[in-house]
């Protein structure tokens, strides 16, 4: 588990989702933008949601726990960016896993 620390305070998240949370964040700040950027808080700190504002000016670190960084699912970025460019800001959201489909029969014909 790594953490994103924002104004002193660190908030774990997996090292793959947050390896997905740098790219969209590093972008928005990159180009000058400010939005929400919320998560569900874990059930031993008591649940709930939080919310931050992040703006260019912000100080915002990524810790990575693993020293590989992982394969980034481009339609987990996308959804992700796409959350952040609304109105309710980034929100942190589970990937999405493909569905895969099952094996159909194969005629055979002799």
């Amino acid at each position: 588990m790594g953490y994103f620390a924002y104004d002193g305070r660190e908030v774990e998240f997996d090292d793959r989702t947050l390896a997905h949370l740098h790219v969209v964040i590093i972008n928005k700040l990159r180009s000058g933008q400010s939005f929400a950027f919320s998560w569900k808080d874990p059930a031993d700190s008591g649940g709930g949601r939080t919310s931050v504002w992040l703006h260019p000016t912000s100080n915002v670190m990524f810790h990575f726990s693993g020293s590989r960084a992982p394969v980034l699912n481009r339609g987990w970025l996308a959804r992700l960016a796409e959350t952040a460019d609304g109105p309710r800001g980034l929100i942190v959201e589970p990937e999405e896993q493909p569905v895969r489909e099952e094996a159909k029969p194969t005629l055979v014909v002799a």
